[in-house]
């Protein structure tokens, strides 16, 4: 099941399956044995604060530490450092005129499944709060506390940002498959974060919780620019990143009918059954051509290339030259072993200077850039390339708007319910407040979606940009006045709840476009990254004044990054619609596809 033969264009699973499996079942075991604990907590309300860990539970950690090591070794490649050095010389592009087939539908599919599973994990923060304040009698339940609850979120968005950015590198390393299998297992093994008895375990849980959810987003949306058509590459784009609206509907219904019953541990507990369903899924998730390439399975990448309608060419080793069509002539311009056996397939194509144009090594009338592909100091790229030119304009665009998407996700959304909550609603109240605001705003993401293949990705930032902040805006206007108008309460929540999502993956979305290959999949993380940073500043802020803010306040903290953004896209923002990768980022190809 794990290490299936290529052969019949099936693609090969996993390097170590049956560590992998072995780790998948002893995390699984490992979670169950935390239920009975939580269940004889029953009698209490669910209440396991000041409980002492017992023999199962202790059992149930030993096995999680053994299986997440093992589920590690089980995806990770030999020779795991030079397969990144090899890949960052491939390149995959879609055929611009291919058609959306059913492979396309079904990835399509998985992925807002997959995204929708991810973002429940972050989204479940805002409505557990509460819950846990109350429990642990910290502020703003106790008044007396010296201890916020902000710091349970503070330490879970603050595990995204280190998600988003260290997961750019591990798909590199172990494909993008294999990195959504891990972030699978850590939401299985952080799921017991529901039966922590103490604040500060559930406050290291949920820092794992985070690193794990952090990089589904960049994997995501880097693996739907390699293999989406150009003139469906946007529209799809955000239709999966909208699912993060989807999974704010998802999560308030589920608090609102469950934690009555189970307590607000059960939300928590969730992520047993969605982890394992987000591994079952794997099946139908391509790896990456470029990854399977350098691995040597070029039978297995020519199958998933003529499954998607992509193309593949290679930037040679330096004083090669251009390298032959056909997998046999890719390797070598790789450096790799060509298989022998290996027949050339559709979109094979050899690229001498992927790089064309003045300033690139493929131009030799002219100086070679030292940031460019061609320079072999450079092809893996580096983070110093977002801070500047040609990329600094776009980097400092990108980070505004996450900036202000994360102050307005973690600083207005994530304290929500509790202010609606002051505002004299009931626990139960606020959250169908909150979830049918959000189940209205749906549409958004749909109207988001056709904007951004329709019109354009920058006119579409701009003006949802412009959307949410007037609405934060009125939240400033009305203040508490909205204790006595559910009506205008859940028609302004309408536009922060959902356009800041599409504003999410837009972001996202657009860094996978507009950021040369060689660091697309590190720019799509530090995207995904600022879209949290702004909710760990917001976050830092709440624990250090141990209070937390108002409605209005966290409306004027989000207006003021999202004006700045709408002036940086005006100024700076490039058009991506109907234009190739290669195009965008300045890297036309030299070879034709066959």
């Amino acid at each position: 099941m794990g290490n299936t033969s290529a052969r019949g264009g099936a693609v090969r699973g996993f390097e170590h399956p049956a560590a992998f499996w072995a780790g998948t079942v002893a995390c699984s075991v490992g979670v169950l044995l935390h239920l009975p604990m939580y269940y004889s907590a029953r009698h209490m309300g669910y209440q396991m604060s000041g409980m002492s860990p017992d023999a199962p539970m202790i059992t149930g950690m030993a096995l999680i530490l053994l299986g997440l090591p093992l589920v590690l070794y089980g995806l990770l490649p030999r020779r795991s450092g030079e397969l990144a050095r090899t890949a960052a010389r491939v390149r995959v592009r879609p055929l611009d005129d291919a058609p959306l087939r059913a492979q396309h539908v079904i990835l399509l599919m998985v992925m807002a499944v997959a995204v929708t599973i991810d973002v429940m994990k972050p989204a479940t923060l805002s409505f557990i709060t509460p819950g846990v304040a109350k429990e642990y009698h910290l502020l703003p339940a106790n008044k007396h506390s010296h201890t916020t609850v902000a710091w349970l979120p503070l330490f879970g968005i603050g595990g995204t940002v280190l998600g988003s950015w260290l997961w750019g590198s591990l798909g590199d390393r172990i494909g993008r498959r294999a990195s959504i299998m891990f972030a699978g297992i850590l939401f299985v093994s952080t799921s017991i974060c529901g039966t922590m008895p103490s604040f500060g375990w559930n406050l290291a849980m949920c820092l794992l919780m985070g690193i794990g959810a952090g990089g589904m987003l960049p994997v995501a949306f880097t693996l739907l620019s390699e293999t989406m058509p150009k003139r469906h590459r946007g529209w799809t784009m955000m239709l999966v990143g909208g699912e993060v609206a989807a999974a704010y509907v998802l999560v308030s219904s589920l608090s609102a009918w469950l934690t009555p019953h189970y307590s607000w541990r059960i939300m928590w507990l969730i992520g047993l059954p969605t982890g394992l369903l987000l591994i079952a899924l794997n099946k139908w998730i391509p790896e990456s051509p470029r990854y399977l390439i350098t691995r040597g399975r070029v039978e297995e990448a020519e199958a998933v290339m003529a499954r998607y309608g992509a193309v593949v060419s290679a930037v040679p080793l330096p004083g090669t030259g251009p390298a032959p069509i056909g997998p046999p002539g890719l390797a070598a311009g790789l450096g790799l072993a060509a298989d022998p056996g290996s027949v050339a397939g559709p979109g094979w194509t050899a690229d001498p200077g992927l790089a064309v144009g003045p300033g690139s090594a493929a131009d030799p009338g002219s100086a070679a850039d030292p940031g460019s592909v061609a320079d072999p100091a450079s092809h893996r790229g580096s983070v110093i390339d977002f801070v500047r030119r040609p990329m600094l304009g776009t980097s400092i665009a990108i980070a505004l708007l996450g900036l202000g998407v994360g102050l307005v996700t973690y600083g207005f959304q994530q304290w929500v319910p509790t202010n609606i909550q002051r505002l004299g609603y009931s626990a139960v109240a606020s959250d169908y407040v909150v979830r049918n605001a959000a189940l209205i705003g749906l549409p958004l993401t749909i109207l988001a979606a056709w904007m951004y293949g329709v019109l354009g990705s920058r006119r579409t930032i701009i003006a949802f940009c412009v959307l949410t902040a007037a609405t934060l805006i009125g939240f400033v206007v009305a203040g508490d006045s909205l204790a006595h108008n559910r009506l205008l309460l859940s028609v302004l929540l309408v536009v922060p709840l959902s356009a800041t999502s599409s504003l999410a993956a837009v972001a996202v979305g657009y860094a996978a476009e507009v950021y040369p290959t060689r660091v697309r999949t590190r720019g799509a993380g530090l995207a995904a990254g600022m879209t949290k940073l702004g909710g760990v500043l917001i976050l830092a802020v709440v624990v250090a004044r141990a209070t937390v803010p108002s409605i209005a306040q966290t409306a004027v903290i989000g207006a003021v990054p999202l004006a700045a953004a709408i002036l940086a896209f005006w100024w700076t923002g490039a058009e991506t619609k109907g234009r190739s990768l290669e195009a965008i980022a300045g890297e036309e190809l030299v070879g034709e596809p066959v």
